[in-house]
């Protein structure tokens, strides 16, 4: 571990906690009904919008109509985003004649896009063609943070609201605010600053060089740096280029580099200020802030000291000093460390280097971010509505201890809102386990894992967390590939993972929101009492540690048996042998 490392640390964590508040208080006033200054400009777009989607701004929809409006939204965009893909083979722009995916693949994408993991089980430059990229792909990556966003803010009315009514406001009002007064320009300001940094912009076709060697070899460029921004705002992850944020074109210096670290985090932590000022308490908003922020930085320090030291292979050829396997001499291990820490703490998914290549304890840690839930900040909207319903569970378990009716907000907690919860925090822990056991279970599953031993358990295990979790990184082992003897079990393997995969993200998407948005309705209707002596206070660090140590107990330790058999074994592996 080196000075310079623990700084580019320390300055991302200081540029995090500054932002946060600033963000947050504008993100309370978008959805607070407020008039911002973008108004003047988009206000008629958003008018128009209303006009055409015959909806009105002002509804106060019920959870199962706001629910139904999410799902009716949803099902639409995996529908086109299939037929993009599907016809591929008529997309102007299409330099290289790429023609469509297969059947399952295009399957698997539209749910991966449109679930904000963007799982990609291709490669973006020879597999999709720039109407795809554009079309397709980078507004689904608006869309889908898009409708978290718009999920989460709906939870925050129920708990902030104190009058009548059970109404959580218009999903079709939030959709369009997050995408026009959030979203959108905040990844033009960013897309003009990486394109400065160096990312590619171009509509142009590919270029062919001739390498050093002699060869001659094909450079794709496409309209990177927008697409670029917007995959790190909305914790989507899914690159222009295969080797994704490794790659110069999408992420060429070490300032791009620390940019598109922040874009990742900005949005799902300011949130949480967010949420504090629309509920008229700022220090609940940053108790919340607290909780996640300590368990980032206890993963950033593991990852980075872990990573610093050599790995097993390098001890065998009698080299020493930090792992540097997988990773790009550019960004160097602290970098690589942080940006592996950022991406699965927040349901990114976008890598700038190999997370294959980590150690033993180095990809444990990636893994158990992503088995807490995603509620480390997790993605935009779906972190912190996640880490709400661990708030809840955390309140009810208080209760339980000191002997009082849980409340949260002067809002009593009952059986109902518990139950509830239990579902949405234990359901996709129950989702990845039995993805995992079928996967390791049946021949069909077998060809995606390329390492043997628990390093081949640790990447089917991650893939399942990555994809239920809607997080979309993955072990660089694990794929799909056709038996060389001409037999069809090779490709079957790619569609079998494809689907399992694919409903994977599905119920890992929306089993969540729906429970989630069930409790915001219940929470609505519920009287406000005032807070007495007994009442416990939701808005300190005791209450913040106490919320730490329920997401350790109920979602961490579903998963030691797992780990036990993939990464920690495989780090034992590394110490011992």
């Amino acid at each position: 571990m080196t000075a310079a490392g623990w700084i580019q640390i320390a300055v991302y964590c200081a540029l995090l906690v500054a932002l946060t508040p600033v963000l947050g208080r504008y993100l309370a006033r978008v959805y607070g009904g407020e008039r911002v200054a973008l108004a003047t400009v988009l206000g008629p777009v958003e008018r128009g919008v209303y006009r055409l989607l015959g909806v009105r701004a002002d509804d106060d929809m019920p959870w199962r109509a706001y629910a139904r409006a999410a799902l009716w939204f949803t099902a639409t965009s995996l529908a086109a985003v299939y037929l993009v893909m599907r016809t591929q083979s008529v997309h102007p722009l299409n330099h290289t004649d790429l023609t469509s995916p297969t059947w399952d693949l295009s399957f698997n994408t539209a749910i991966s896009f449109v679930t904000n993991t963007n799982w990609q089980f291709y490669g973006g430059e020879t597999t999709m063609t720039q109407v795809t990229q554009m079309t397709g792909l980078a507004v689904q990556n608006f869309t889908s943070a898009a409708v978290g966003i718009a999920v989460a803010v709906a939870v925050v009315r129920g708990l902030a609201r104190r009058g009548g009514g059970t109404g959580l406001g218009s999903f079709w009002a939030d959709l369009v605010r997050s995408v026009l007064y959030v979203l959108l320009p905040l990844a033009i300001v960013a897309a003009v600053a990486l394109m400065g940094l160096g990312v590619v912009q171009s509509l142009g076709g590919p270029t062919t060089i001739r390498t050093l060697a002699g060869a001659d070899q094909l450079i794709t460029v496409g309209p990177v740096a927008s697409q670029e921004a917007i995959k790190l705002l909305g914790t989507n992850g899914g690159g222009y280029f295969n080797v994704n944020s490794a790659m110069p074109f999408e992420n060429p210096t070490a300032f791009a580099n620390l940019l598109e670290m922040l874009l990742i985090l900005v949005i799902p932590a300011a949130l949480t200020a967010m949420y504090g000022t629309m509920v008229g308490s700022r220090r609940q908003g940053w108790a919340i802030f607290g909780a996640m922020f300590a368990m980032f930085v206890v993963a950033v320090v593991v990852v980075y000291a872990a990573e610093a030291q050599s790995s097993p292979a390098m001890q065998a050829a009698g080299l020493h000093g930090a792992n540097l396997e997988g990773k790009d001499v550019r960004f160097g291990t602290g970098s690589s460390a942080l940006f592996a820490a950022i991406t699965t703490v927040a349901s990114c998914g976008a890598v700038n280097a190999a997370m294959d290549s980590l150690t033993g304890l180095g990809g444990a840690v990636p893994l158990a971010n992503m088995m807490t839930g995603e509620v480390i900040f997790g993605g935009v909207g779906s972190g912190l509505y996640g880490m709400l319903m661990y708030v809840v569970l955390a309140v009810f378990l208080a209760g339980l201890m000191v002997g009082r009716t849980p409340e949260l907000l002067g809002k009593k907690i009952e059986a109902r809102e518990v139950k509830l919860v239990a579902i949405g925090t234990l359901a996709v822990p129950l989702l990845v386990l039995v993805c995992t056991g079928i996967a390791v279970a049946v021949k069909w599953g077998d060809p995606s894992v390329y390492n043997a031993g628990p390093q081949g358990f640790a990447e089917s295990l991650y893939a399942y967390v990555s994809q239920a979790n809607n997080n979309g990184s993955a072990f660089a082992g694990f794929t799909g590939y056709l038996q060389p003897d001409g037999t069809n079990e090779g490709a079957f393997a790619i569609t079998f993972a494809n689907l399992l995969g694919g409903a994977a993200m599905l119920f890992g998407r929306f089993l969540p929101m729906l429970v989630v948005l069930a409790v915001g309705g219940a929470l609505a209707g519920k009287r406000v009492t005032p807070a007495g002596p007994g009442t416990m206070r939701t808005d300190t660090a005791t209450f913040a540690a106490l919320l730490i140590a329920t997401i350790v107990l109920v979602a961490l330790l579903t998963f030691v048996p797992a780990l036990l058999l993939g990464p920690i074994v495989q780090s034992l592996t590394d110490q011992l042998f």
